[in-house]
């Protein structure tokens, strides 16, 4: 895992399996006994990433501002998105075929988030978590060049698609 880890930090969703084998010192059919594919290797390495993403969702789910909370989370998925190569691909294209079980602990983390806001009269009420996640994740793939700053500019555009206008 640590030489998935490193591989995919420095060249993308799309480092090389052989060479991830050669780094961790065993043969490629070993890797693709432990992970029958790509996308379960990717998805074990972000694994990790993405249980700090339902944890901080869980930290927040009581906060006293409900919009304020799943704003913060939002932000904080994108900055981690972006930031972190081959996240953000993964999570919107993985195959159709594999279950994704990083985007369905994300859409589990957010939907207390999104629900609270909902109810607090903030977020119109036609808004899925997963909806929001499709657009942070796209968000993060557009701004992985510029960085988080232009990620969390971003976020802030597409959330005012989403709040209830007020007056």
């Amino acid at each position: 895992m640590s030489a998935a880890s490193e591989a995919i930090a420095r060249d993308g969703a799309e480092a090389s399996l052989e060479a991830i084998a050669r780094s961790a010192g065993v043969g490629s059919a070993t890797l693709h006994r432990h992970f029958p594919s790509r996308w379960s290797l990717m998805e074990a390495v972000f694994a990790e990433r993405v249980d700090c993403l339902f944890d901080r969702a869980e930290e927040l789910r009581d906060a006293p501002e409900p919009l304020d909370a799943l704003v913060r989370w939002l932000r904080e998925v994108a900055a981690y998105a972006t930031t972190t190569r081959g996240l953000a691909a993964a999570l919107l294209n993985g195959p159709p075929e594999e279950s994704s079980t990083c985007q369905a602990h994300l859409i589990a983390a957010g939907d207390s988030l999104v629900r609270r806001a909902v109810e607090a009269g903030a977020v119109r009420g036609d808004v899925a978590t997963a909806d929001l996640l499709t657009l942070v994740n796209a968000i993060s793939l557009a701004a992985q060049q510029a960085g988080p700053e232009e990620a969390e500019r971003l976020v802030t555009l597409m959330l005012e698609g989403v709040l209830v206008r007020q007056g």
